[in-house]
């Protein structure tokens, strides 16, 4: 039995239409409605919170392997980095650890202590945390995925640019990194590892959203949002609406600190994880 916290999401969709092929799935949610609308017929839901480590008691029961593909970035119910990818993620390890399951840890490339972006510091704690149990492990960290920007971006009938969208950024598909996943839930040999994952390219905002008109016909409809204005976004939302103040503290940053990356090595190692380009992504998502 698989238990995919984080089931419902971006990458946790994929992870579990590619899983529940070669084993029992069971999704953790907090939310039972989205779950029967996200999750096939086949798959085990139960509902808890990582937050609430009592919840995650029955959760692990009977699992084999424990995925943690949860995040605080963005969402209802008031999560938060600090909730959900440090703490919430150290609770998932202690009832796996109890339930003496294997763990995957979904975690981001530039995961770092001193990093300044809150995500990735907090993912560095979840790694921490994992490092130092006594679980067998595997820590997959991806870039940035283009399905999530390219739904933050597009604002009928424009499509937004953060900042001046000159700085270039590694986008990979959450279909890859969950191929990447179904590998190393399938391949023991690669436990006790860190794997790091991303894109065929390292793309600008600018050519993002070139690619996003192209693909969906809207042409001579960029807007951006100048650097200044998302910092004061980011501090009038501060307390009103803490998701959309994480996401214009993200986007200043993504267009000011180096985000390249060469998925060079990571691809020569599982040539059968897919190579997905944007173009690819936009196409499907239309």
């Amino acid at each position: 039995m698989i238990l995919i916290a984080g089931g419902t999401g971006t990458l946790g969709t994929r992870i579990v239409g590619r899983l529940a092929v070669h084993d029992r799935v069971r999704v953790l949610t907090r939310d039972l409605r989205r779950a029967a609308l996200t999750v096939g017929g086949n798959v085990e839901v139960v509902e808890g919170d990582v937050r609430d480590a009592a919840t995650l008691v029955d959760a692990v029961s009977g699992v084999d392997t424990v995925i943690a593909a949860v995040h605080g970035f963005a969402g209802p119910g008031g999560v938060t980095p600090k909730s959900v990818d440090r703490d919430g993620n150290a609770n998932l390890i202690t009832a796996a650890s109890r339930a003496g399951a294997t763990f995957v840890l979904v975690s981001i490339v530039g995961a770092a202590p001193d990093s300044p972006m809150e995500l990735f510091r907090e993912k560095f704690a979840a790694e921490q945390c994992l490092r130092q149990s006594e679980l067998t492990w595997t820590i997959v960290r991806a870039t940035a995925y283009m399905e999530t920007w390219a739904t933050i971006m597009s604002t009928k009938p424009k499509t937004l640019v953060f900042g001046r969208g000159e700085n270039p950024i590694n986008f990979v598909s959450a279909t890859d990194v969950a191929a990447l996943i179904e590998h190393v839930v399938l391949a023991p040999p690669v436990r006790g590892d860190v794997i790091e994952l991303g894109g065929p390219d390292n793309l600008t905002f600018n050519e993002f959203a070139a690619t996003f008109q192209q693909v969906r016909g809207r042409l001579g409809t960029i807007r951006h949002i100048p650097r200044p204005m998302l910092r004061l976004m980011a501090n009038v939302t501060r307390k009103l609406n803490p998701p959309f103040a994480r996401k214009a503290r993200a986007a200043i940053l993504m267009d000011t600190i180096p985000m390249t990356f060469d998925a060079s090595a990571a691809r020569r190692r599982f040539p059968d994880v897919p190579i997905t380009d944007l173009t690819t992504v936009l196409k499907h998502l239309a």
